[in-house]
């Protein structure tokens, strides 16, 4: 997520150079053409090209307003899932209570365990949602995960638990159930009480909507005929401005053909760089900054002092 006021140059031309490009060498050709060469009627109606340009601003505002709910919901998404994060830590600790002091260490452990594992699901959860595939040589798919992998996991789960989620297609999933398995464990060993138990069960329950919620938007592609009929109208609109201008504005049409284009080919980038918010891409919902949150928060609560460092942004951008 980028987080300073001002973008960099740099992110902007790495971006929109190629089109640039293609539109000031468009522009420069219709000025020589009409004007060196004085080829007629080079150019088109003015109005004909105002009428697209404002039928192709409202398709942008309707699209990146779409683009914008999806990354604002995955936001909203991983915000509720801090606040319930927190009301779990708070209820493990608080809720269950030990018969006597034996029973109060082994408490503690357990405590302890199922605070870690919830930390382990919340960065596995990162790691499944931002999960991209290849195919190899062999047709196989494979699973790339940059720096988002699961060895993040191995802090916070025994070696055998770690060793099992691996072999899971849904490894977030499957360390809910082993949450609910020691909930009841607890249940059995009178820790909680019927109310308690079903309490903590019902916060399970909400990491489960969230984690589907997630998926939902990951799974769910933003509709493709948006996509490719924006870029499509961008580049018929880009390549029809320059004739429009050449008539009357000449040399003065090249940059001001490259200025219009660079309005609307932002505008463009700016709903296709927000539709699908769990790519790890700078303008994507930061989850490794919410996750080591969450991670922190919880340490906290019980006074520990491992607590993660939290990378600083980088180049204005919190991932």
């Amino acid at each position: 997520m980028i987080v300073n006021r001002n973008l960099k140059w740099r992110h902007i031309i790495h971006y929109t150079w190629r089109s640039i490009i293609y539109f000031f060498l468009l522009s420069i050709m219709v000025y020589v053409l009409h004007v060196e060469f004085d080829i007629p009627k080079l150019s088109i109606p003015f109005n004909a090209v105002a009428t697209l340009s404002t039928a192709l601003a409202i398709f942008l505002g309707f699209k990146n307003n779409n683009a914008y709910d999806r990354w604002w919901e995955a936001r909203k998404i991983w915000g509720l899932l801090v606040n319930y994060s927190r009301a779990w830590g708070r209820e493990v600790i608080s809720l269950a209570i030990p018969a006597d002091y034996e029973d109060a260490q082994a408490l503690k452990k357990w405590q302890t365990k199922v605070i870690n594992r919830h930390i382990a699901f919340v960065h596995s959860l990162r790691v499944f949602l931002r999960k991209k595939h290849a195919y190899n040589e062999n047709g196989i798919t494979e699973v790339i995960e940059d720096n988002n992998r699961y060895e993040d996991l191995k802090d916070f789960l025994s070696e055998d638990e770690y060793k099992l989620i691996l072999n899971k297609k849904n490894p977030p999933n499957y360390l809910l159930q082993l949450q609910s398995n020691d909930l009841a464990t607890a249940f059995k060993k009178g820790w909680l009480s019927d109310y308690r138990f079903v309490r903590l069960d019902e916060t399970l329950t909400e990491f489960n909507n969230h984690q589907g919620m997630s998926e939902r938007i990951k799974n769910t592609p933003f509709p493709r005929p948006y996509s490719f009929f924006s870029r499509a109208f961008v580049l018929i609109h880009g390549t029809m401005i320059p004739f429009a201008f050449i008539e009357e504005l000449g040399w003065i049409n090249i940059p001001l053909s490259i200025l219009i284009n660079f309005v609307f080919l932002t505008l463009d980038l700016i709903g296709e760089r927000h539709e699908d918010p769990f790519e790890n891409r700078m303008e994507d919902t930061p989850l490794t900054a919410i996750s080591l949150t969450i991670e922190e928060n919880l340490k906290e609560m019980q006074d520990r002092t491992d607590l993660p460092e939290k990378p600083e942004p980088v180049h204005g951008v919190v991932f």
